[in-house]
């Protein structure tokens, strides 16, 4: 029995070592694949650990360069811990340890982000990825100039999770991307992102001819030129008061803007609106004329009223006059197409921003 439990202990040993090193022949070729994509990523020292049923690498001051960026971005952070299962390798989980810092390779760094814990999950291997998790909790985004230190993001949890639902990797994937955020606010984004809001949505990118590696901009180019879309399959957004619910479909066009529409229920609209200052912006815009002329159109002299007297508690009542009228979650609610056209947002005949090119 002695003998037997001593060469039960050196055949699992020989097992962990065989499984180390193709572990770490698999992060290799994770690097390999990145580097691809102009995202080189090194370590400071880099260990291996985790005897006996785990396979752990231990990567301190690590560092990633993205080139494909235009400038290229450094990022570094300090150190992160690569785990896998012995019973499944081709899993990793990398833990991020903060803080991250973003500059311009060699000069000194620009954003600081921090957090309670950063975690992400791959499934599959570097040449046939199957889905990629990631998730962090409390983080914060700082910008820093001038010796100063602005806010940029703030959150109690945000999750990304990939996965492909069609096709394969070499052969016209169709993706699933699923964002969760809690508590999010981005001050220095847009006035409605000063406040916290709690959003669940899911999209699919069709259009792709691969998923080798290449910058993102690239892949969108690529959903143009094959006319593909995004599907905005579900979304859920909540801030304070206001809950609105929508799907719909859109396209990128060839200045790699938004083109298309979702069909969105409202609940609690006037405290949006406010939020947005859509006084100001509508009062200042070729809008107003669109606002006041659709609500002639319904109730002679409203869009007078509307001009006049432009608050949002008016521009929220023509909206829901505009709007079919529901209920949502228990309260009184107005169905309204959310229009993206070559970028703008319209929101029924009001535009309350704009979203950046994609390429």
């Amino acid at each position: 029995m002695l003998v037997l439990f001593v060469a039960l202990i050196g055949g699992w040993s020989w097992f962990w070592y065989y499984a180390a090193g193709k572990a770490e022949v698999a992060i290799s070729g994770w690097r390999a694949r990145e580097a691809k994509a102009g995202r080189i990523y090194s370590c400071g020292s880099q260990s291996i650990g985790g005897y006996p049923f785990r396979i752990e690498v231990d990567c301190s001051k690590a560092s990633a360069l993205f080139r494909s960026n235009q400038p290229p971005v450094e990022v570094k952070t300090a150190g992160m811990l690569i785990a896998a299962q012995i019973s499944e390798p081709d899993l990793l989980i990398t833990e991020f340890e903060g803080p991250l810092t973003i500059a311009d390779p060699g000069k000194a760094p620009t954003i600081i982000a921090n957090w309670k814990l950063g975690q992400s999950s791959v499934r599959g291997t570097p040449t046939a990825p199957q889905r990629v998790s990631l998730v962090f909790d409390s983080p914060e985004v700082d910008r820093l100039s001038g010796g100063k230190r602005e806010t940029l993001l703030q959150a109690k949890r945000i999750e990304v999770h990939g996965r492909i639902v069609e096709g394969s990797v070499t052969n016209h994937p169709v993706i699933e991307i699923v964002t969760r955020l809690q508590r999010v606010s981005a001050p220095t984004v847009h006035p409605a992102a000063a406040h916290p809001l709690d959003a669940d949505i899911t999209a699919v990118l069709r259009g792709l001819n691969d998923f080798s590696p290449k910058p993102w901009p690239a892949r969108f180019r690529e959903i143009e030129a094959a006319g593909g879309r995004i599907d905005i399959e579900q979304a859920r957004v909540q801030q304070g008061d206001t809950i609105a619910v929508g799907s719909g479909s859109l396209s990128l066009n060839a200045n790699g803007r938004l083109d298309g529409q979702l069909h969105v229920t409202v609940a609690g609209l006037e405290p949006f609106l406010a939020s947005i200052n859509v006084e100001q912006a509508v009062q200042a815009s070729p809008d107003m004329d669109k606002v006041a002329g659709a609500l002639d159109r319904i109730l002679p002299g409203l869009g007078g009223v509307a001009r006049q007297q432009a608050t949002s508690s008016n521009f929220s009542l023509g909206i829901n006059l505009l709007g079919e009228q529901t209920v949502l979650e228990g309260k009184r609610a107005v169905t309204l197409p959310l229009r993206f056209d070559d970028g703008a947002v319209f929101l029924g005949p009001i535009r309350i921003g704009n979203t950046p090119a994609l390429f």
